[in-house]
């Protein structure tokens, strides 16, 4: 294979996991960051983020000599005398005002490399951007003798590593067939199916996809509340429905809602795109409607459980929250759906108190506002008035659910995830409660 020599700008989850799997691929990459104290931290080996299999990998191409970590985009172009064949941009692209994707990071990283870029140099696109992006990048550049394309991620976190190294397929779009062929080529050991098209497409692919994950877990959280109404079992349904090929068994598990730091920002970017071309796009608002409700339905759930009634008062009332994260695998905060639950009981009254194995209490976050986070699920539930189950860490499943019962004031347990065998929970002396079953 032919190996490239590949500059990352940034080493948030998708340009850390870009980098080091790159390198294990045999090409040579240099990883840039603006904090300094990462890069040190990188140079180290010490991964911040929780992602298994990536420490073993960075470790590894740093030891191979393919992996190297610099401050700046600037010294990321300068790193070799050639300077880079292929640089991707890996920067936040965070929810703006009005839903609309931020790029200010990705046209500052541009700017600042513009000049330095070599000739032949692909400028890629690998955070996730609205459509047009490649065009307006190409713009700022303004250099004729520099490729943009585009080439989406598609990692899920908790399983990024595999993903890049076992994907469903390569996107990459780009005006020029040439450089959106070398790109798709520093993949081609992964032997995975390659989409080769325009940009506009390209972007598109990411948006389209994740609106439709999300849709798809708005669908089957409202077949769970519909399977409340009627006595029926959403496990039941959803496997009927899974063994169909058209459907599938992925992402049919109901739960409070999805998040995370993909889906509601993809959704509203949708939604954006959507308005600028003067589509009213109502599958997708209907979604993130459905989305917010699921929240709010898991708090009347609560409601009911504690106090018999609907509407009754959560005032002082002590609950346990068991998983904060927005999924299971991952350290990562943002816009969970378990914070999000938290935050309505919070403004119900509720005293809230929180366990996640991948959470410290002595590093505090301001997402956690209102929650008393502790290092023991015991202790969490102690006094409490109801447990909550958020987040569907596996290790719930073999609690001693008979030592959590002699510690909660009253033993009710709440599976927003269905995660927990009800006949364990009952042996246990617990009301077991779930989602969309009779």
């Amino acid at each position: 294979m032919f190996v490239r020599r590949i500059a990352v700008v940034g080493t948030g989850y998708v340009g850390l996991t870009t980098g080091a799997c790159l390198a294990s691929l045999g090409h040579d990459v240099v990883c840039a960051d603006v904090d300094a104290a990462k890069v040190e931290r990188l140079r180290r080996g010490e991964i911040d983020i929780l992602e298994p299999g990536l420490a073993e990998l960075v470790a590894e191409g740093m030891a191979a000599g393919r992996l190297t970590f610099v401050l700046g985009a600037t010294s990321a172009m300068r790193h070799t005398a050639e300077g880079p064949e292929v640089m991707f941009l890996c920067v936040p692209t965070p929810m703006g005002v009005g839903g609309v994707a931020d790029l200010s990071i990705v046209e500052a990283v541009v700017e600042e490399v513009r000049e330095l870029l070599p000739p032949g140099c692909v400028v890629v696109n690998k955070s996730t951007v609205p459509v047009g992006t490649a065009e307006r990048t190409a713009e700022l550049l303004g250099r004729d003798d520099v490729a943009v394309v585009s080439n989406p991620e598609f990692l899920r976190e908790g399983s990024a590593v595999y993903d890049f190294l076992n994907p469903d397929r390569i996107v990459v779009g780009g005006s020029q067939q040439d450089a959106a062929e070398r790109v798709a080529a520093l993949y081609a050991r992964l032997g995975a199916p390659t989409v080769l098209t325009d940009a506009p497409s390209a972007e598109l692919v990411k948006y389209a996809a994740n609106c439709f994950l999300a849709m798809k877990l708005s669908y089957v959280n409202a077949v769970a509340e519909l399977c409340d109404r009627l006595g029926a079992d959403i496990t039941d349904v959803t496997e009927g429905m899974g063994y169909d090929k058209r459907i599938g068994q992925a992402f049919l598990q109901p739960g409070p809602g999805w998040g995370g730091s993909c889906l509601p920002k993809d959704t509203s970017a949708m939604l954006q795109l959507a308005d600028a071309a003067d589509f009213e796009f109502r599958l997708i608002r209907a979604t993130i409607d459905t989305n917010t409700r699921q929240r709010q339905r898991m708090v009347e759930k609560v409601r009911l459980a504690v106090t018999g009634k609907r509407g009754g008062s959560l005032s002082h009332k002590r609950i346990a929250l068991f998983g904060l994260t927005f999924k299971a695998g991952t350290d990562d905060l943002r816009d969970s759906p378990a914070l999000a639950v938290a935050a309505l009981l919070r403004q119900a009254g509720a005293d809230l108190v929180g366990y996640d194995p991948a959470l410290r209490p002595d590093n505090p976050h301001p997402d956690l506002t209102g929650v008393t986070v502790v290092d023991d699920p015991y202790l969490a539930a102690k006094d409490a008035e109801a447990v909550v189950v958020l987040t569907e860490w596996p290790e719930f499943r073999s609690l001693d659910w008979s030592r959590l019962a002699e510690s909660v004031s009253r033993p009710t347990v709440i599976d927003t995830r269905n995660l927990l065998d009800p006949a364990v929970a009952r042996r246990g002396g617990f009301e077991w409660i779930g989602i969309g079953k009779s």
